[in-house]
């Protein structure tokens, strides 16, 4: 009897594989049946999933985002009743940083990803497409604050997810540069969020 193929499995492995590959030298040398090899099937097999190395980069960034947010759901389960918009945006926050051999990887695909982004406007859609949404997010949790009491009136939710994006991310390129420490730029953006909830 033949052996069932889970196919979601298949891509996992494929995107699992394409990180270590952009993780050990990039991924402008990084062929399909480099990659193929990786995983541990054939180059057609990989084509079955995926017919270019941009199809198979927005398919790992994906998987990234997905694992991480099943992340961050654990993390905040595993905190108890329910977080405070402060601990959500913390607990989001730690899967956006370096902080394990896993996270520091993904890292690496997204910076292999927005060099091949400022050049390709259909990668570039994508980038387009996912932020805006982890901004309302943000966002939310900011009104959220203000309805508590816990953030002032006066701020902007929009702007202050905006700018808390920005800081992790830029936080999160200088971690991987190691011109500081992952849990030091964690450290900062608890700081700011310190200060950004400090209306009693």
């Amino acid at each position: 009897m033949p052996k069932r193929v889970d196919h979601e499995e298949r891509r996992a492995r494929i995107a699992e594989a394409l990180w270590r590959i952009a993780c050990a030298r990039g991924l402008d040398g990084a062929s399909l049946r480099d990659v193929a090899a990786e995983a541990g099937i054939s180059l057609g097999q990989l084509q079955h999933y995926f017919a270019s190395k941009d199809e198979m980069l927005v398919f790992a960034l994906e998987h990234i985002s997905d694992l991480a947010a099943r992340r961050v759901g654990e993390r905040l389960g595993a905190l108890g009743g329910e977080p405070s918009p402060r601990d959500v945006l913390l607990g989001s926050v730690r899967e956006m940083l370096p902080l394990d051999d896993r996270s520091r990887t993904g890292h690496l695909v997204q910076i292999a990803y927005f060099v091949r982004a400022v050049h390709d406007e259909r990668l570039r859609g994508h980038a387009k497409e996912g932020v805006p949404g982890l901004r309302a997010f943000f966002a939310g949790q900011v009104r959220e604050g203000q309805l508590r009491g816990e953030v002032a009136g006066d701020r902007d939710p929009e702007a202050e997810a905006a700018l808390l994006i920005a800081l992790v991310d830029g936080l999160a390129s200088y971690a991987v540069l190691d011109v500081w420490t992952a849990e030091e730029a964690l450290g900062l953006v608890s700081g700011h969020l310190d200060r950004l909830f400090g209306v009693r």
